[in-house]
């Protein structure tokens, strides 16, 4: 009879109050809003996680996130499983493009008598690492005709699952789709099994990249670093526009004088008090005022 009546607590879903405990604890913890209408998507991944804790019931869960061995033990794994990671190698091109063909240069021209010669790039939310691996092969072909030039990509996420991909740098064969054949040829290396469908970064350009991991709603982020370029593209979608505004600024206390910001292709920040003004679409350059 028990049994039966917590399988029951499960099917039934979030209670209301259980419900708004992880609302405002997501909100408060991460910056993501979670409305009624993610309440089918919340209860989807927390049943995962019900099962690999063998628990029979949400309250039962709930019960355990809010103790204070849950506050240590669970409060980052529960972030993983609610955070979107969706991402995939020169994802919306046009940005590498622009980088390529007028920040870098403009950088190389303009940095040469600068004390810190290194280019500094921050892959922000950077998901399983398509990301700034992309960077890191785009910076690398830069520095192939550009003598002289080296470069450095900070890439971070809160999510630990995540970041354990990222890390390993290696890859389904059907993701690397949209990598030009060159860079493929350069870049990546197959596994040594015939059928075996997997590719892996290779370790130069797997050395360039520091990963770590970051929440957005720190107070600080644990590092003094200044970088050249920000690329933060399809995350402030999921906050609300205070949350938005402080965490831009945030980023622009990091950002170097003329540094640039690169955004994803629906994301604006129109109404924002930010210091960045748009040079090209959905790419913004540091104000100096």
């Amino acid at each position: 009879m028990r049994e039966a009546r917590r399988l029951n607590e499960c099917a039934t879903g979030l209670s209301p109050r259980d419900f708004a405990r992880m609302s405002r604890l997501i909100y408060d913890e991460c910056g993501i809003k979670m409305p009624e209408v993610k309440r089918t998507m919340l209860e989807a991944r927390l049943g995962k996680r019900l099962r690999t804790l063998e628990m029979h019931s949400f309250a039962e869960y709930c019960a355990y996130l809010f103790s204070r061995e849950g506050m240590e033990r669970e409060l980052v794994p529960m972030i993983d499983l609610v955070t979107t990671n969706k991402t995939d190698f020169f994802r919306e091109p046009a940005h590498f493009d622009h980088m390529f063909n007028k920040v870098l240069p403009d950088w190389a021209t303009n940095g040469r008598n600068l004390p810190e010669r290194r280019l500094k790039v921050w892959s922000a939310g950077c998901s399983t690492g398509e990301e700034p691996y992309t960077l890191a092969m785009v910076l690398n072909e830069f520095a192939l005709e550009c003598p002289g030039f080296d470069y450095s990509v900070l890439a971070t996420d809160i999510s630990t699952r995540v970041l354990e991909t990222a890390m390993r740098g290696v890859y389904d064969e059907e993701k690397i789709g949209p990598v030009p054949q060159p860079l493929r040829r350069k870049y990546l290396l197959r596994s040594k099994e015939r059928n075996g469908g997997l590719v892996r970064i290779v370790p130069e350009i797997r050395a360039k990249v520091r990963f770590r991991r970051l929440n957005f709603m720190d107070a600080e982020f644990g590092f003094t670093d200044r970088f050249d370029i920000i690329f933060c593209r399809n995350v402030v979608i999921y906050f609300d526009r205070p949350t938005q505004e402080r965490l831009l600024n945030k980023f622009c206390i990091h950002l170097a004088t003329d540094g640039h910001v690169f955004m994803g292709h629906s994301e604006t920040l129109n109404g924002l008090n930010v210091p960045l003004v748009m040079v090209h679409p959905t790419v913004y350059r540091k104000n100096k005022r």
